[in-house]
């Protein structure tokens, strides 16, 4: 089913300390959405503060990006914790960042968790975060009365089961900027995708995101906007997102 209206989101703020990571400045010119990180797995106080403050300023919506505390696997490795622990760790995060956005004259808009944390929960239902689209994050959200978001995403391979081909597989990220774009398009205006094994998989999704980690984040960014421009597809934030 084609779509008229999607909203575009980055994973940003990853920079820490005198390290740093992305295009978030250039990246910020094309998106609607930022999830910013919250210092677990990338970030600290004055990148979550300035990157809120560069979001603000580009009207953005500004969302949180809690994650397992993994600043050395930037959150990427899986860990055995319980609901109750995640539910702490992801409050901790969120309160933090909604801080930041209050100083700023601003708001906390979404909620997107973010590499190990984010395939957890796609695969729990106890974890109640918003995420993938079609899996139980979601689903556990529209259940509780949340409003929620699905997310696609522009540059991931997709199993037949609607999961991310895990980063470990030699095709999980598609590093081709034509083949990244196509895979959006064919989501927005046929609500499908093609999976790593060559099937056609339905996936409706409300945002698609852009990864601020990529070493081209901003070009891609730009190219990815300009084509969903000139598809007639309306770029902007989330209506009503939780938070």
């Amino acid at each position: 089913m084609r779509k008229s209206r999607i909203d575009l989101n980055c994973d940003m703020g990853e920079s820490y300390g005198a390290w740093q990571m992305g295009q978030d400045a250039k990246v910020l010119r094309h998106v609607t959405s930022a999830n910013i990180a919250c210092g677990m797995h990338a970030g600290d106080p004055l990148t979550m503060q300035r990157t809120v403050a560069a979001a603000v300023a580009h009207g953005v919506a500004i969302g949180a990006h809690p994650s397992l505390p993994d600043l050395q696997g930037f959150g990427r490795r899986l860990m055995a914790i319980t609901a109750n622990e995640a539910y702490a760790l992801t409050l901790y995060q969120i309160g933090a960042l909604n801080v930041f956005a209050h100083a700023a004259g601003s708001r906390l808009h979404h909620v997107k968790p973010h590499g190990a944390l984010y395939n957890m929960a796609a695969r729990d239902a106890a974890l109640i975060l918003v995420g993938l689209a079609g899996s139980a994050l979601p689903a556990a959200g529209a259940a509780l009365g949340l409003k929620v978001g699905h997310e696609a995403f522009s540059d991931r391979r997709y199993e037949a089961d609607g999961s991310l081909t895990p980063r470990s597989e030699k095709e999980a990220v598609i590093h081709d900027i034509d083949v990244a774009i196509a895979q959006v398009l064919a989501i927005v205006t046929q609500g499908n995708i093609i999976t790593s094994d060559g099937k056609i998989l339905s996936l409706q999704a409300d945002t698609i995101c852009v990864h601020g980690d990529r070493a081209d984040a901003a070009m891609f960014a730009e190219r990815l906007r300009a084509a969903l421009d000139q598809a007639g597809i309306e770029v902007r934030a989330l209506e009503g997102a939780a938070a």
